[in-house]
């Protein structure tokens, strides 16, 4: 692939441009880089560590990648019945199908399980994807419970320690309970991590079954009254102010933003 004249702050990965532009995750870019599915300025691309600057041109499939753009995210309360990949081998409906037309490609920030509803966050740029979903990042990830059994709130309290789930640790949790209705009561759950199921594990761990699990809050971003299936573009001027300005700049270096 031909040398350019870029910046070198302005040229990258050919897998971080592949996912910046919505179409996969970074690894997966990679994925499709060693298939031969990838070419660059119409010459086929056989490993992932070439770099490429803003006006090279990227292939995926004989497509060439949508223009990129800064980016964007947004609100979706998910229904549960569905699952948050793109994909399911087992056929089952996924957010996908609930989205509106005129969305852009994007992709999940983390997942809600099959059974869970509630705030996801859609996205249509790979890297900040990647940034709200990484430990160190440090989200609060906020949820309503619904459990079968009589709650011990100091069983609960416990959990602000961390716990060990058949071999699996995990980090503190604050769990409180918000009301007992007989044999059922609603949780408060707030966490960091949000591991596969984490919260559906630890609460059963306790000897609780989970029959609801709603989530209302990923980080700085609520649920509040959205519709389910209904999806809301958070403003870019709350979204850069959230991410803070070093943040947003690397996310849009080479671009031409818009007002």
């Amino acid at each position: 692939m031909p040398e350019t004249e870029n910046a070198p702050d302005q040229r990258e990965r050919v897998a971080r441009r592949i996912a910046r532009a919505g179409i996969c995750s970074r690894r997966q870019a990679e994925t499709l880089i060693h298939k031969g599915r990838v070419a660059v300025n119409g010459e086929p691309l056989d490993h992932p560590a070439a770099n490429v600057g803003p006006d090279d041109e990227v292939f995926v499939d004989g497509e060439p990648l949508p223009p990129l753009e800064p980016p964007r995210l947004w609100r979706f309360h998910k229904r549960p019945g569905r699952i948050s990949t793109r994909r399911d081998p087992e056929g089952r409906r996924t957010i996908f199908d609930d989205l509106p037309p005129h969305l852009p490609r994007v992709m999940a920030v983390g997942r809600l399980d099959l059974n869970s509803e509630g705030l996801l966050l859609l996205t249509n740029d790979g890297r900040l994807a990647r940034h709200l979903e990484h430990p160190d990042t440090g989200l609060v990830r906020r949820y309503r419970v619904r459990v079968h059994g009589r709650v011990d709130e100091n069983a609960l309290a416990a959990l602000e320690n961390g716990v060990t789930v058949e071999g699996v640790t995990y980090g503190p949790i604050k769990a409180g309970l918000e009301r007992q209705q007989g044999s059922n009561a609603w949780l408060t759950v707030s966490l960091r991590e949000g591991r596969n199921r984490e919260v559906r594990r630890v609460l059963e761990h306790l000897g609780y079954s989970v029959t609801r699990l709603i989530r209302v809050a990923y980080g700085p971003f609520q649920l509040g009254k959205l519709p389910r299936d209904r999806v809301a573009e958070v403003r870019r001027p709350a979204l850069r102010d959230q991410l803070g300005t070093k943040l947003w700049a690397s996310l849009t270096a080479g671009l031409k933003e818009k007002a």
